[in-house]
């Protein structure tokens, strides 16, 4: 079965679009990895100032490969766009959630 990470982002209100923004230029330096299977960034509507950053993988081991090789490089700025590596974060607390998917559904065709 899959398993689903979800970092929680906290950031606050002034950092909001400087990280919707990292996120958009780094666009597809997590989908052509390996095991790769599914992202979403979620943007809290009310009541919090987390993110949520979901991806789901085939396999931990999958999921471990890309932290060790491509998120690294996409983070020090030296992704598939290229370019610097931020200055400051846009979070100012990360907590990595680590879930199996049990069971799925979609919509029925």
């Amino acid at each position: 079965m899959s398993v689903v990470k979800i970092n929680v982002l906290t950031v606050p209100a002034e950092q909001r679009e400087v990280l919707e923004q990292r996120f958009a230029s780094r666009a597809g330096a997590v989908e052509n990895s390996d095991g790769f299977e599914w992202f979403e960034l979620l943007r809290p509507v009310e009541g919090t100032d987390q993110y949520l950053v979901y991806t789901r993988w085939r396999s931990e081991e999958d999921f471990k490969a890309w932290m060790e090789g491509p998120m690294q490089a996409a983070h020090r700025g030296g992704g598939a766009e290229g370019g610097e590596a931020p200055k400051r974060p846009a979070a100012s607390g990360s907590t990595l959630w680590s879930f199996e998917v049990v069971q799925s559904a979609g919509p029925k065709a």
